[in-house]
Formats: C-alpha cells, structure tokens, sequence
C-alpha cells in the first residue's frame, strides 16, 4: 500500500533524502519518519519553502510531474510592486537559463494585499528600514531553475521570500513550516 504526504518544507531545508556532498546540509528525513522509498515529487530551492508533495509511489509522482500541473507561489519582493510588473510577468518575461535568454509563457499573477500569515521565516528576511516590501502571487505551470525568483528580478522586484502555495488542487492549507499531513490520495 503505498503513502503519499503533504509538507510545508521549511526554509534551509533540500529537496531530498540523501546528499552525498561533505558540507552538512538539512534533509527531509529530519522533519518526519517517512517510510522507506519516499520519494520528493518535483523539488523547492534549499532557500524556498512552501508545499512539497513526497509518495511512495513512483506511478503518482511521474503523473504530476508530466501533467504540467499549475504550481502557485506567493512572493515577498523588495519593494511596492506595480500593476505594470504584474501584467508583465503575466505576459512572460525573458529570463537568463542555461546560459541563454528564456521568454517564460503567460502565466497568472496578481498583487496579495492581505500579508500572508506563514510564521516568521527560519532566517530574517531583513527589516523595514531597508524599504517596503509587497507580496504577489504567481501560477505557472513550467518549472525551469529558479524561475520565479528570476521572472520577479526581470521586472525589477526581487524575490526576497518565495512559498510555494498549491500544487494542481492540492493546497498548502494551515500547514506550518516543518509539518507533514499523511494523504489518501493527492486531487489532481
């Protein structure tokens, strides 16, 4: 029987269960007792947190992954952002991968005026005396590397907390950094 299980990675955290490099780093085996063969479905930078999907079942995590299921981010970025940076990233916007030039594909995005309630980040962003910040929400359905963080930096607001919310119809919902809620069934 397999079991799949929803997570909020925390901040600080990688993607994965095993890393072969010296330098320590943080995995998720340490947030819960996960059964053997858990496998992560589709990844969050070490330095993004937010709703990660993990199964034992390599048949569920290959059809999320090939579905291109609409991945929605919330973004804290230094500064106002404006209605003019919103329907650019809407739009898409050229970002640099692979040492080339990449024009993302229209995507959904808007202003979040209510500040999201996700506890304070492991890390301090950094405080008010810097300047504002805004949140923004962002739904694509391409996952090229860093992309959102580099879409919000091309309209000039750069990402300074990045949680990713949902995934297809699965939501983050009150979940806080570190927990686990064990699923039936992911509702893609």
């Amino acid at each position: 029987m397999h079991r799949h299980f929803i997570l909020f990675k925390p901040y600080g955290y990688l993607s994965q269960f095993i890393y072969e490099l010296k330098r320590k780093k943080k995995l998720l085996g340490e947030l819960h007792n996960f059964p053997e063969g858990t496998m992560a479905i589709g990844r969050l930078d070490e330095d993004s947190e937010g709703l990660l999907l993990l199964t034992t079942d390599g048949k569920v995590s290959e059809q999320i992954r090939s579905k291109k299921v609409d991945k929605e981010y919330y973004v804290q970025v230094d500064g106002i952002i404006t209605q003019e940076a919103i329907e650019e990233l809407q739009k898409g916007v050229e970002i640099g991968f692979e040492g080339g030039k990449y024009k993302t594909k229209p995507c959904s995005a808007f202003i979040v005026n209510e500040i999201p309630d996700f506890g304070p980040r492991a890390k301090k962003i950094r405080d008010e005396r810097h300047g504002p910040t805004s949140w923004a929400s962002i739904t694509v359905n391409e996952g090229k590397f860093r992309q959102v963080r580099k879409m919000t930096a091309a309209v000039g607001f750069p990402t300074l907390r990045l949680v990713r919310v949902r995934i297809g119809n699965v939501y983050l919902q009150n979940l806080k950094a570190g927990e686990v809620l064990e699923v039936d069934q992911f509702d893609n």
